[in-house]
């Protein structure tokens, strides 16, 4: 019946705009999710089989969330998985609501997957109805009928609660289950109470019907003549069948549930891996005893019970380190740098319907580096488990001694992939790494496969900054040969830098590109202040829910009063890397201009440029650019290229072509002040400028 109707099931060109009307008569509502863009469109009927008012619905099935019962969502969302991926054309099943008033009715739905010539699913269509009545005449009948059929309608029910726990992930969600699934109404029960053995005693965590607490009964002995107590203590299940008989057994505790109206009870020991971790009560007003076949299915009941607490207890335990393990693993607090407001946010993501752990290996960090400089990291590794938290932990460690050692950005980023790639592990890592002179402004930025950064500028814009990268961490230990090139970002007095990994990007059903400008345009329209700005984005992570997680960073550029002496800017440049030579002479053009010396600015860049030039020319290794501001009696800017070659320049004439010969010329005309290094197996050629103070 159910397929030969999914089959038929036809829907016109203009769906869903005009459903069909005989699903309306039949009062049955009618859907078309459309899988690329995520939107669940619903008819009218369909509002009404979920007690929902068209202005309470945005098109979107987490709305649905306040209807749908957490496990029951779990269910659905694995069942409609199924089906898509095994190549189903179709498929159905009952499931719960919650109505507006808080009670529970059973809901059926068939949906039939629309797929493109690849396979691929691109729609589901299909039908949602009330089945409340539907359920609830066929359990009269099947009351009405013999007891074979009602032991298997008991055991249906076993069945159902123990499909519903499959899917609970917490101790709360295993109480949910049993208090929301009709299963305790089938199988006759009033209310629930529950306990956890916990230190040899029973702690309650269920206490059945709203106001029926017995005081000093929230923890309890093992020893102590309570129902609860003694299952546990035998291991044997307790069926009272008469109020005299619970009256007898149990005095202390009958004095205080007499207005309960409880005439027979039924007691089970949950245990699980033989060792009893709590136990059960189910409280009946209208039983008077418990046939074998009861007995029997109250048993098996309690054994499924028994199996899904224990998981839960021990996702709940595994969460709990985890989560202590990732705020252990990230920065404990972020130190505070002059001259910037600094702002950073983490959200851990969940993996919807499973049990797998809410931790991964995202980050961030912010280091302080001599002469006014931080850098600022963010970075995840792969993977959503302890070990790719525990990655995290030691490669944030070894980036913040790399960088903490005066290596250049593109140094740190390799020496941080061969660490990786040492570390006998299977993961990778994407990683951004961005050293900012707030005193110039000037960001070097070095690129791990990570997403691009963010900048906005003061006026509230925001656009991406594409920066050219390299292999993600870990890939290669090839140290000499790993490139990992350095871009160049201005970032003026009132700019921010944004960096964040994809958690905050992704969305399903668009690409990397889409989720860029969304957050481009989210970050434009986000207040000022960074911290404001960061829960703003944080929050919409949250509302977007995902099981990726997000880290984030925001550092905003005060602009300091007057510029710090010991100012230090460095970039490395590679023989026959016509980018890296340009990224040097925007790093000298930019520092030269915000450190106030724009009226030697070409003579510093012409002598910059010179000495990169002979030392790429004339050696065979790559050179290192250093800038850096003197204090003292006159103020000094100081240029340093630094090569792996001893052989020391000579000063010569320029041949009969005039090509070469004019370098050493240039810089000792227009230098105030210049000389040679030794510096280990290399040397450094520096040269000083004296320039006035800032007006």
């Amino acid at each position: 019946m159910v397929d030969r109707g999914a089959s038929a099931l036809s829907l016109p060109d203009d769906w869903p705009a005009h459903p069909d009307p005989i699903l309306a008569l039949n009062r049955m509502g009618s859907f078309d999710w459309d899988l690329d863009t995520g939107l669940f469109h619903m008819d009218a009927q369909a509002h009404e089989v979920f007690d929902l008012r068209p202005d309470e619905y945005d098109g979107h099935p987490e709305t649905l969330a306040v209807r749908v019962p957490a496990p029951e969502g779990y269910r659905l969302d694995a069942l409609v998985s199924q089906a898509m991926k095994d190549g189903s054309e179709n498929y159905g099943t009952y499931f719960r609501i919650r109505c507006r008033d808080g009670s529970l009715r059973w809901t059926h739905t068939q949906g039939y997957i629309r797929r493109d010539e690849t396979g691929r699913p691109r729609r589901i269509v299909g039908i949602v109805r009330d089945a409340t009545q539907e359920l609830d005449d066929l359990a009269a009948r099947r009351e009405q009928a013999s007891q074979d059929a009602a032991r298997q309608e008991q055991t249906n029910v076993v069945q159902l609660t123990t499909a519903a726990l499959a899917y609970a992930r917490s101790v709360d969600d295993v109480i949910e289950v049993l208090k929301d699934t009709h299963g305790l109404t089938h199988l006759g029960a009033t209310s629930l109470v529950m306990g956890l053995v916990e230190a040899g005693r029973i702690r309650l965590i269920a206490e059945g019907p709203a106001g029926s607490f017995v005081p000093g009964t929230d923890v309890t002995g093992i020893d102590e003549q309570y129902p609860m107590s003694e299952v546990v203590r035998t291991l044997t299940p307790r069926f009272i069948e008469s109020p005299e008989e619970f009256a007898e057994s149990y005095p202390l505790l009958w004095p205080h549930i007499t207005g309960l109206n409880i005439t027979a009870a039924a007691y089970l020991p949950l245990i699980a891996q033989a060792r009893p971790i709590g136990a059960m009560g189910l409280l009946y007003s209208d039983r008077s005893g418990f046939s074998p076949e009861d007995r029997n299915v109250l048993v098996a009941l309690g054994s499924s019970i028994a199996q899904s607490l224990q998981r839960a207890m021990f996702y709940e335990q595994e969460k709990d380190l985890a989560s202590g393990l990732q705020q252990a693993m990230l920065p404990r607090t972020i130190p505070s740098v002059r001259g910037a407001d600094v702002a950073v946010r983490y959200r851990a993501g969940s993996a919807a319907g499973s049990l797998g752990r809410d931790i991964g290996g995202d980050w961030y960090d912010l280091i302080p580096l001599p002469g006014g400089r931080v850098g600022a990291v963010i970075g995840d590794v792969q993977g959503h488990d302890t070990h790719a938290a525990a990655v995290m932990g030691q490669l944030r460690i070894v980036l913040r001694a790399y960088a903490a050692e005066g290596h250049t950005p593109a140094t740190v980023m390799a020496r941080a992939s061969v660490f990786l790639h040492e570390l006998d592990t299977d993961r990778f890592a994407t990683c951004l790494y961005a050293e900012a002179d707030l005193a110039t402004g000037v960001v070097q930025v070095v690129r791990a496969g990570h997403i691009d950064p963010l900048v906005r500028q003061a006026d509230g814009s925001c656009r991406r900054v594409p920066v050219e990268g390299g292999l993600p961490l870990g890939l290669s230990a090839e140290f000499g040969s790993l490139e990992y090139p350095v871009a160049t970002i201005e970032l003026d007095p009132g700019n921010t830098l944004l960096l964040c990994t994809d958690g905050l990007v992704e969305q399903p059903g668009a690409d990397l590109d889409d989720g860029m400008q969304t957050l481009t345009a989210l970050i434009g329209s986000g207040p000022a202040d960074v911290r404001d700005l960061a829960d703003k984005l944080i929050d919409v992570a949250e509302e977007r829910g995902g099981d990726d997680d997000v880290a984030l960073l925001l550092l905003r550029r005060r602009g300091l009063d007057a510029p710090q002496s010991g100012g230090r800017l460095q970039q490395h440049v590679a023989p026959g890397d016509p980018e890296a030579l340009s990224e040097a002479r925007h790093m000298i053009r930019a520092a030269v201009r915000a450190w106030g010396s724009g009226d030697r600015a070409d003579e510093i860049e012409l002598v910059a440029d010179e000495m990169i030039t002979n030392a790429l020319m004339h050696t065979e290794g790559s050179a290192i650019v250093t800038l850096r501001v003197l204090a003292g009696s006159e103020r000094r800017l100081r240029v340093e290229v630094e090569d792996s070659s001893s052989a020391l320049p000579r000063r010569r004439e320029a041949g009969e072509s005039g090509v070469s010969g004019r370098g050493l010329l240039l810089v000792d005309l227009l230098t105030d002040v210049w000389g040679v290094e030794a510096r280990g197996g290399g040397k450094c050629v520096w040269c000083e400028f004296i320039v006035p103070g800032r007006a």
